[in-house]
Formats: C-alpha cells, structure tokens, sequence
C-alpha cells in the first residue's frame, strides 16, 4: 500500500478482478489509461477534503473511481461534502477539456486521445449517478439534508441506491445489439448492490456515529450564539422518536406541549442524546422525563 499526504491508496479487489479481465480481452493498456484516470479523479476529492480538515485515512481504487475512507460521518457541514463530492469529477471535466485540445492541436495518436476524452467522459458521468458511494449519491445525500431530517435522508437516499443498483445490474444482462452480458457493468452494479444492502443493514451505526458527534460540532455555534430550531412534541412522544426529527444542519430546542397547546418543558438536544444513550431511560415517553 502506498502512502501519499497521509492517505493509503490501494487497488479495491474489484480493480484486481476488471485487470484480470482486461488481460483475456486484450484492453490492459485501456485500463492502464482508465486507473490513471481514476487516480486523478480521487486525488482531486482527496486534496479538498484535506482543505477542510477531513482525515482521509484510505482510498480505495475502482474501475469507476474509488471509496474515501474518511473519519467524518455526517458530523462536517454539508457544505463541505457537496464540493468534496464535486471535486472528483470536476478533475475528469478538465482532463476531457485538455484532450479535445491536444487533439484540436492535431497532437499526435489521436485514437489514444479521443479513448481519454470518452473515459474521462464515462467515469465523471458514472460517478454522478445518485448512487451511493458514488459521488451522485454523496451529493444526493447531502442536498437532501437541508430539506429532511437526518436519519430519513439516511433511509431514502440508501432506498434509492437500492433500486438504482438493481437496476444496474438489469441493465447489464440485457442484450444490447445483439451482444451478450455486459460484464464490467455487471460486476460494478453487483458490487454497488452488495455496498448498498450493507449500508441498509447498518444505518442504525451509521446514525449513532451522528449523533455522537452532534456536540462537538455544535459547541462552536454556542460560543458565539446560534439560532434554533425548534422541534414541537407532545409528552406521550418517546425519545428514540424525537431524535429521528433531528436535522443535520440544525441545532434543536424541544418544546414539550401541553394538549392545551401550552409550554410545559424546553429541553436541549444534547439531553434527549444523553437519555438515548441511556439504556435504562431510552423507551420513556418525554413527559415521564421532563414534565
């Protein structure tokens, strides 16, 4: 594994596998071009990421990019992981750009130019699919944040991923032009069907890694003062259920109203994350706990 600005780049087994293949078929110098792409492709979301602070311990190379391992899970401004989405296959937009220049400057072997232009084209294009862990779907996911709480956002945008992959992997194994599977696309849908029912089965951790970071990043909007936003209950809600009402970019008050529509408690959000935490408490309703 090689280590490079502190981040560990290594072929996914899925780049082995796609080798492999392009050894049988006769296109290695095609994928040589494509990995060379694809390294450009993520050292463009590692260098952003790094300008924000994000501790990118691992990337890991596929065919169609590759899979940041980062240390941040929904804890960094959305934002952020919007332009670090981006910036991946902005890399590829400007090595398409470059291409069609060399071959407008009639540079020499323009067959291997018009295969990088296209590639460039291809994976910039794949990658913004919304899909998850494509770039598409980080962006898809971080955009949808704004408008839903967290943990829905979590369960949509895997839903969607879902669905996205089958149908994927639909796509591959229909005949096109009378040809038969179509087995890259085949192996990189089965790959992103299986990282997408994971990520379905684990979307509990994946929301208690939020919530554990919810109060260091909030502690500086307290330093200097930060609105509200305010989450209305009844005393019969429990906790768990409250909590899925959180928003990534808000920080919350809970009200806890009367069924005369009265103020009964006003509790911080760090309470309730306290008391979820708590295994004893976590099934209370509110009001056995506040009112």
């Amino acid at each position: 594994m090689n280590k490079w600005l502190g981040t560990r780049y290594r072929l996914h087994p899925l780049f082995v596998v796609m080798m492999l293949l392009s050894l049988i078929t006769g296109y290695f110098l095609e994928l040589l071009t494509l990995f060379g792409i694809v390294f450009i492709h993520e050292l463009g979301h590692v260098f952003t990421a790094k300008s924000f602070g994000w501790n990118v311990t691992e990337v890991r190379l596929l065919p169609f990019g590759g899979v940041a391992v980062v240390e941040e899970s929904g804890n960094v401004p959305a934002r952020e992981e919007l332009i670090v989405a981006l910036a991946g296959p902005l890399q590829n937009v400007w090595m398409a750009l470059f291409a069609l220049f060399i071959m407008a400057m009639g540079g020499s072997d323009p067959e291997w130019w018009v295969y990088f232009m296209k590639a460039n084209l291809l994976v910039g294009a794949f990658n913004l699919l919304p899909i998850l862990p494509l770039d598409g779907g980080k962006i898809m996911q971080a955009s949808l944040s704004y408008l839903l709480p967290y943990h829905r956002t979590l369960f949509i945008t895997t839903v969607i991923s879902l669905i996205m992959s089958v149908g994927l992997v639909v796509i591959a194994m229909l005949p096109w032009s009378g040809g038969g599977i179509q087995l890259n696309l085949l192996v990189i849908g089965l790959f992103l069907l299986y990282s997408n029912w994971y990520g379905y089965r684990h979307l509990p951790f994946q929301y208690i890694r939020f919530l554990m970071s919810r109060h260091d990043r909030f502690a500086a909007h307290w330093m200097r003062g930060a609105i509200a936003q305010p989450i209305i209950v009844s005393g019969s809600h429990r906790v768990p259920e409250i909590i899925r009402l959180f928003m990534r970019e808000q920080y919350h008050l809970i009200y806890i109203m009367s069924e005369r529509g009265v103020i009964r408690h006003v509790v911080p959000e760090q309470r309730l994350i306290d008391l979820y935490f708590s295994e004893k408490k976590r099934n209370y309703a509110i009001s056995d706990l506040f009112v």
